[in-house]
């Protein structure tokens, strides 16, 4: 469990670093950079390679906490990816973070230790049968479908909103496809995985929840995509815990309900944070000598 916890907190880390720098390097870039001259002067910066690596290392350690550990505890904990993004703000770039932006990052960190000690996610299996993996693919690649056609029209918040559920449903199919293939990679090894479905199904999964998570940024407001991406996620992946690793939390109504009311708070606080947090990247003015 500690190194579930361990590893499901790099990645969480490495995520923020990644988002921070590769957006520092994208908008200091010169403005007549478009294109391919624009991906040809990032690649030319150290700061965008940085973040590149980041993204390696966080996507590297999710696979090995899901490997490690449950899904329905991993997944959560990714949420402190904007905690971390927070803290790299103040500390890195030297922003004025507001204290209700501190406020709602306790409230976060706080929320989700209650949630994981009272939930008592347990159990799971190493795998699922042919004909769950395929109801839950219907179902989640149905919904998302459908989330995709709303987006096509409508106002940009709608469209952002159908764009971030859609992409937040693709990431959550990416993390247990994910964790099919660490086990089938870990059974069979490469070769093995190679001629094996889980490892496709994650490449696929994983281009569909960039395309869907960039065409809601693209939509709309950060305030609307942001939240969703990062509370449905982890709420789809514990749904697809359950229906296909077998996952299970206490049997104790009582808890049941702590723990309902403690991930609630959590996505508040989340929906919070991205309000309170500064807005862009611009570093705190000097104060004059």
């Amino acid at each position: 469990m500690i190194f579930t916890v361990v590893f499901a907190l790099v990645a969480a880390f490495s995520n923020g670093v990644n988002v921070l720098t590769q957006h520092s390097a994208s908008i200091g870039a010169p403005k007549r950079e478009k294109g391919w001259r624009l991906v040809g002067y990032l690649f030319r910066q150290p700061l965008w390679l940085l973040g590149w690596i980041a993204a390696v290392g966080g996507f590297v350690f999710q696979a090995l906490a899901l490997h490690a550990g449950l899904i329905s505890v991993v997944q959560p904990i990714l949420v402190t990816e904007l905690v971390f993004v927070l803290v790299l703000r103040r500390v890195w770039l030297r922003q004025d973070v507001a204290r209700a932006a501190w406020l709602s990052a306790l409230v976060v960190c706080v929320a989700l230790g209650v949630f994981l000690s009272v939930a008592e996610p347990s159990g799971g299996r190493p795998n699922a049968e042919t004909a769950e993996w395929l109801s839950a693919l219907l179902a989640f690649g149905g919904a998302a479908a459908l989330l995709v056609a709303a987006g096509l029209r409508g106002s940009p918040v709608r469209r952002t909103a159908c764009f971030a559920l859609a992409g937040a449903l693709a990431w959550a199919l990416m993390a247990v496809f994910l964790k099919a293939t660490t086990d089938t990679l870990a059974s069979f090894g490469v070769g093995g995985t190679l001629v094996r479905w889980p490892v496709y199904a994650l490449a696929a999964a994983a281009i569909s929840g960039s395309l869907l998570e960039q065409a809601a940024l693209h939509a709309g407001p950060l305030s609307v995509s942001q939240p969703l991406l990062v509370v449905v996620n982890p709420l789809a992946s514990i749904v697809l815990s359950v229906w296909l690793f077998a996952e299970h939390f206490t049997r104790d109504p009582g808890k049941i309900t702590i723990a309902v009311i403690s991930f609630a708070v959590m996505a508040i606080a989340v929906v919070q944070l991205s309000r309170t947090a500064p807005q862009n990247l611009a570093p705190a003015p000097q104060a004059a000598s």
